[in-house]
């Protein structure tokens, strides 16, 4: 494989802890690919071939009897590193547990997919291009092989792009196996921290000590987590409330989805400009409503904006079978 999926292979939820050289390895891999991820251009959003994240959430304000959150830098600073202050709620906190609570609300207990079958998803992409308004809309597939040891299937912008299995030991990030999957900790300050050390036990630090890398680094993690179509019950909730302790998140009212409907979106103020990139959930209800985006033309002459949503998912037993 080569794509950013090959970033934490050495990472695996059932393994040994990693050791200090080899943590610090991985996470050097890992920042090496998000500081190149903006300069990506390429044919489209998979997260195979472009480190997309962007995170979403809800806002209502107003007189009106809708409340509004407006935008703030959302930095979640509980105090200085090491301190024991108490963690002040913000607009992006508020709205991320906000669909921690629509999620837990839902109460479905999923199926949990065997190691042989695929995950399949499908969804919509609306891309404009930024100086003519020219708009175009995509109908993009996946079917993941859920313990990686078969080819998977994906498109971008229409574009079949097949994935190698895994070699023997090796996994990807966010892990497709439900065993691993079930040994991500539920409490959202442990999930960010496991996250974070990539596997290691031995830390227990909280997430106020973290650096300036590390908090990006949770709040990609993360969010590249809540990409999965499926999680155990309790943990898609979990993950949007460690979103909400990590310092460095913002919201951003008055954006829109791939269907025309106005949400907040949240981003990440630690390397720099991120409004770009973002999730994007209903105002009243906290529901999830997609993805926003952005893509450099392989010239780098165009800017493409790209809304997204998925529209179907299932358990598959082969590629190219729709649930």
């Amino acid at each position: 494989m080569n794509d950013e999926l090959e970033l934490l292979r050495e990472w695996d939820a059932g393994a040994a802890p990693l050791t200090g050289p080899a943590r610090d390895r991985a996470r050097h891999r890992l920042r090496n690919a998000m500081a190149h991820e903006g300069k990506h251009s390429g044919t489209g959003p998979s997260r195979r071939h472009a480190l997309r994240l962007a995170v979403a959430a809800v806002v209502a304000t107003g007189v009106t009897g809708t409340a509004m959150l407006v935008g703030t830098d959302g930095s979640g600073e509980a105090g200085t590193p090491g301190t024991s202050s108490p963690r002040v709620e913000n607009a992006a906190a508020t709205v991320l547990n906000g669909a921690a609570a629509w999620e837990r609300e839902q109460d479905k207990e999923p199926v949990a997919p065997r190691d042989d079958q695929f995950i399949y998803s499908r969804r919509i992409i609306k891309e404009t291009e930024q100086k003519t308004g020219e708009v175009k809309t995509y109908t993009d597939e996946m079917w993941d092989s859920v313990d990686v040891s078969k080819p998977s299937l994906s498109m971008e912008l229409g574009r079949e792009m097949w994935e190698e299995p895994a070699e023997e030991g090796g996994g990807v990030w966010p892990p497709r196996k439900w065993s691993e999957l079930e040994k991500l900790p539920q409490d959202p300050e442990k999930l960010a921290m496991t996250i974070v050390s990539l596997g290691s036990r031995a830390d227990d630090r909280a997430i106020s000590d973290l650096d300036k890398h590390e908090r990006y680094e949770a709040y990609w993690l993360l969010g590249e987590l809540l990409k999965n179509p499926v999680l155990p019950q309790g943990l898609r909730p979990a993950a949007y409330e460690a979103l909400a302790l990590v310092p460095g998140v913002k919201t951003i009212p008055g954006v829109k989805d791939s269907a025309g409907r106005t949400g907040v979106g949240i981003a990440h103020t630690g390397r720099g400009s991120y409004e770009s990139k973002y999730l994007i959930f209903d105002p009243a209800s906290y529901e999830f409503l997609g993805f926003r985006d952005e893509r450099i033309s392989a010239s780098g002459k165009k800017k493409y904006i790209q809304l997204s949503h998925v529209v179907d998912w299932g358990i598959v037993d082969r590629v190219k079978q729709r649930p």
